[in-house]
């Protein structure tokens, strides 16, 4: 988020919690498996509570990604939604360095709710952004993290949107972060874990480990042949790509009482085969990429 924040949209513009709801059960009947609230930050929705739970009434695996400084207020509707998986993102495990990159003190407050997952019973996952001079000393820490606790960290390569100042020169990739632990670690005390079907991360742990750690390399060696993965953004469009421009506004139709789901079926066959049809980062111009920024995207 940006220091002077961005700007407010009325709200009349993003799904209600109802038209949420009923636009989900609409997609599980389509075939749908799995849901992850995400954001921005969802806890923070006005009947957030009210919202996993009915989602958790749905026929499908509910996950949700959080900053986790409100986690503690929701372990119990966690449980009630039959949430087993939370995604964590934290970017950094030194408490300035947090402080400096969210531009907030809740750091101990993180940590202390990650631990209450833990002991809570849920699974765990660490989603840490990788950035040259930013974070990347801190990458063998976050596998440490990854030895001594349940926990499995993912590293993700840096990507670009709109308002994020990316440029191919802060990317650290999935080589350099291999490269990195390989050279901290004996080639024997590596383990590679085998990939689940649509897996994003490649994904490793060490021997005797209580986690796992990864990489997502989106950037640099992406998954997009067996991406399966939609996105539905708060204001009720749907995003076929992360990196793609094009959206598909369902919203508008549900409130005239249209059957959406042709244009579900449109927007996922329009899907492109790499990267939302951009052919090389490393070719082009960051100044190029009119994407929503990360922050407008929600989801």
């Amino acid at each position: 988020m940006p220091e002077e924040g961005i700007e407010l949209r009325d709200r009349s513009e993003f799904m209600t919690a109802e038209e949420l709801i009923e636009i989900a059960k609409l997609f599980v009947s389509m075939g749908v498996k799995k849901i992850r609230l995400t954001g921005g930050e969802p806890l923070v929705k006005k009947n957030a509570k009210m919202v996993i739970e009915e989602l958790g009434k749905l026929p499908i695996e509910l996950t949700i990604t959080t900053n986790a400084i409100l986690v503690d207020k929701f372990i119990d509707t966690f449980k009630n939604a039959g949430i087993k998986s939370v995604n964590v993102s934290l970017d950094s495990l030194k408490k300035e360095r947090f402080n400096n990159i969210t531009k907030r003190d809740y750091f101990d407050k993180v940590l202390s709710n990650i631990d209450l997952l833990i002991d809570a019973g849920f699974k765990v996952k660490i989603n840490a952004v990788v950035m040259k001079n930013i974070n990347d000393d801190e990458i063998i820490d976050f596998v440490k993290l990854s030895e001594n606790k349940p926990i499995d960290v993912r590293f993700i390569e840096f990507m670009p949107f709109d308002g994020n100042q990316w440029n191919w020169d802060k990317i650290v990739s999935y080589k350099e972060i291999i490269r990195l632990i390989h050279n901290n670690y004996k080639k024997e005390e590596i383990i590679q874990l085998k990939s689940a079907p649509n897996d994003t991360s490649k994904n490793f742990k060490l021997n005797n480990a209580l986690g796992t750690f990864g990489i997502i390399s989106s950037v640099t060696n992406p998954f997009c042949d067996t991406c399966n993965r939609i996105r539905l953004t708060a204001d009720g469009k749907i995003k076929n790509c992360l990196f793609s421009e094009d959206e598909t506004d369902l919203l508008t139709a549900f409130r005239n009482n249209e059957d959406i789901s042709p244009l579900i079926i449109e927007s996922i066959k329009n899907k492109k085969a790499h990267h939302g049809g951009i052919d090389s980062f490393e070719k082009s111009d960051p100044s190029e990429f009119k994407n929503r920024s990360m922050i407008a995207i929600g989801g």
